[in-house]
């Protein structure tokens, strides 16, 4: 186990093997776990079911997040997180296929950190990921 944690909030398995491997190109060391949905998300971050024991479930120091995700989107999660005095601290990059102007402004308005659309190919995957860690160094 690492020093850190980097959480990953994506409904996509592709999308989470290629995110998976765009981390481990660029030799992170952080530890990436990833949560399937919205409400999951909410679930491991506030240590509930599933994600009671700590140490199973470490506090991340980033959140990567998808905005469109079944049975709470991460839009609904941004505001959460970023309302919840325990956890409005946790740098939030919004991880989305979306290219909306509104989209973005509303997340930032929220509080996200960064609005970054997935890239299309896998080399342009790999320099964002590079960019997310630089941008957003972790402990």
């Amino acid at each position: 186990m690492t020093g850190y944690t980097i959480l990953m909030a994506e409904d996509d398995p592709d999308d989470r093997f290629l995110i998976q491997e765009a981390f481990r190109e660029i030799g992170s060391c952080g530890d990436l776990r990833f949560v399937e949905d919205g409400e999951e998300l909410m679930q491991y971050l506030g240590r509930a079911g599933k994600y009671a024991d700590p140490m199973l479930s470490p506090r991340p120091a980033l959140i990567l997040l998808d905005l469109n995700m079944p049975k709470k989107d991460g839009r609904q999660a941004l505001v959460e997180i970023k309302t919840d005095p325990d956890l409005q601290k946790i740098p939030v990059v919004v991880w989305t296929t979306s290219d909306e102007r509104e989209d973005k402004a509303e997340c930032e308005k929220a509080g996200a950190s960064s609005f970054i659309t997935k890239p299309l190919k896998y080399s342009e995957l790999v320099d964002a990921v590079r960019n997310i860690v630089a941008q957003h160094p972790v402990h």
